[in-house]
């Protein structure tokens, strides 16, 4: 059955997507007068026609989750309806999502996939930097990371941290400075207090979160290490990708690291030179 939709008509000129729109195609599916969409919402029909006509482009979060909560009573919403919405609104639709809502949200078949970067590293972590899930390289790699979590508790809680980093003090300004990149994006900062909070009680993260740096990626790829078993310096030619999909779109970051050989084989470790 075709739907009645506002964003392009016989002989008209194709026209971009609308939250207008998109609520008028909604509506019309449901069956829904203005009248009672508006009642149910706490707005008024004028404000709703409003919105459908395009006067209105960017109605406040608490509306969308109205007009969101009502649409979705009468008939569930699909995942990508109730994304387009919020998006066309300029608005994320929820608090952050917890470390086990994103694990949950990664298929088994993605997973999976991680086993086919072997012997690379190959990891997916959160933009508050968890880890979600790693290949059995990664683990090896950053030893003690999957029991501690998140990345920023293994740099600073993890003395072995400084062990595998050759560049410890660089990576850790990067990955501080980006989180603070990664929080402006979001646009909704609050879900950050917590997480601030539980690191200030790390000195060195306290320092540098201070300085007021930030960063979005990394000014170059690689990333120097050392094999905490075997003594041996190597590189990673980093890769970093952001995950449009799921249910949590933009969230979730896609690890890949490209090992090479270590350009200063015969430097001594940083924490055995003093």
């Amino acid at each position: 059955m075709a739907h009645k939709s506002i964003d392009a008509g016989p002989g008209d000129l194709l026209r971009p997507p609308s939250f207008g729109g998109l609520l008028r195609k909604l509506r019309d599916e449901r069956r829904i007068s203005r009248e009672k969409l508006a009642f149910a919402a706490g707005v008024s029909a004028s404000y709703i026609t409003h919105l459908e006509g395009g006067d209105r482009e960017h109605p406040t979060k608490a509306v969308v989750e109205a007009l969101v909560g009502y649409l979705d009573r009468i008939s569930p919403l699909t995942a990508a309806e109730r994304r387009h919405l919020y998006d066309l609104a300029g608005l994320s639709e929820d608090a952050y999502p917890s470390v086990e809502e994103l694990r949950a949200d990664i298929g088994e078949a993605t997973r999976a996939g991680l086993a086919v970067h072997e012997p690379n590293p190959a990891a997916y972590l959160d933009t508050r930097w968890n880890l979600l899930y790693c290949n059995d390289t990664y683990a090896a790699t950053f030893p003690g990371l999957a029991e501690d979590v998140n990345i920023l508790h293994w740099l600073f809680g993890n003395e072995i941290s400084r062990q595998v980093l050759v560049e410890w003090q660089r990576e850790a300004v990067l990955t501080v400075e980006w989180l603070r990149g990664l929080i402006g994006q979001s646009g909704d900062t609050r879900w950050s207090a917590d997480l601030l909070a539980d690191l200030g009680r790390f000195p060195e993260f306290r320092a540098i979160w201070a300085a007021g740096g930030t960063v979005y990626g990394r000014d170059s790829p690689d990333m120097h290490l050392r094999d905490v078993r075997t003594g041996e310096c190597f590189t990673l030619a980093v890769q970093m990708f952001r995950l449009d999909s799921g249910s949590h779109p933009g969230r979730v970051q896609f690890f890949l690291g490209i090992r090479n050989a270590c350009p200063n084989t015969g430097a001594p470790h940083p924490a055995a030179a003093g």
